[in-house]
């Protein structure tokens, strides 16, 4: 595979480069609650219960630098905030998707039941 340099940081494949984008804990999880459109912030934090107030917002902000969703601000009162995928956000499903379907067969494989909470 090939090395590359993106933002003076050295990558040793094109996988490492997309984890840089959608990979951690959180990162799919928040792309895929976008998946049908604007979403607002505390929505968001009901449909990922687990996540902190500061880890979501540290993991919205790393997605809207690396343009994976756009942040929306309505002047009102109270003051709104919603969230919405981009092209390049939404281009990223797909791979999450069978992500997930592979997570799915591993767990099969391995015995793993999965939990609905």
């Amino acid at each position: 595979m090939m090395e590359f340099t993106y933002n003076n940081r050295l990558y040793y494949n094109p996988i490492e480069f997309v984890m840089t984008h959608i990979g951690g804990t959180w990162k799919m999880p928040i792309l895929l609650c976008l998946r049908n459109g604007a979403v607002r912030y505390g929505d968001l934090k009901i449909a990922i219960p687990r996540i902190s107030d500061k880890m979501l917002i540290t993991q919205l902000r790393e997605l809207e630098d690396k343009k994976m969703l756009t942040r929306h601000t309505y002047i009102e009162k109270p003051p709104r905030v919603e969230y919405e995928l981009t092209s390049l956000g939404r281009s990223a499903l797909p791979i999450i998707d069978q992500l997930t379907a592979y997570g799915f067969f591993l767990m099969n494989e391995v015995g793993v039941e999965s939990s609905q909470d």
